[in-house]
């Protein structure tokens, strides 16, 4: 495990990179897509499955928890809701919204320090 946690290493979770890669990621699969129901478990998948892949490629100290939820747009909306009891000051979350004129997609992604 040192290889997870050098000395002098920033201490807490840089959401703004987080959302960032994540965002590329929803990009990446389901720009110019409109909604099909077929194809769902397929996207958040590898919206998953991608934004996990580059986040550990970062090389932090972190144990990744990544969700992803694709809604058909509709008149009724979409609302989630998450709590955490964890240490915020290396600890964190990052919620990352994307929609297109079909659908909406909320990908959370919750970072839990690996402490040594």
């Amino acid at each position: 495990m040192e290889d997870y946690h050098r000395p002098g290493e920033e201490v807490g979770f840089n959401a703004e990179e987080a959302h960032n890669i994540v965002r590329e990621c929803i990009d990446g699969v389901l720009s110019g897509e409109d909604y099909n129901q077929n194809s769902i478990n397929q996207w958040t998948a590898a919206i998953v499955e991608q934004s996990l892949t580059h986040l550990v490629k970062l090389g932090k100290p972190y144990k990744y928890i990544v969700t992803c939820a694709v809604v058909q747009k509709s008149a009724y909306g979409f609302h989630t809701a998450s709590s955490c009891f964890w240490d915020t000051t290396s600890d964190g979350t990052c919620t990352v919204r994307w929609e297109n004129r079909t659908m909406n997609c909320i990908v959370n992604v919750f970072a839990v320090a690996i402490v040594l």
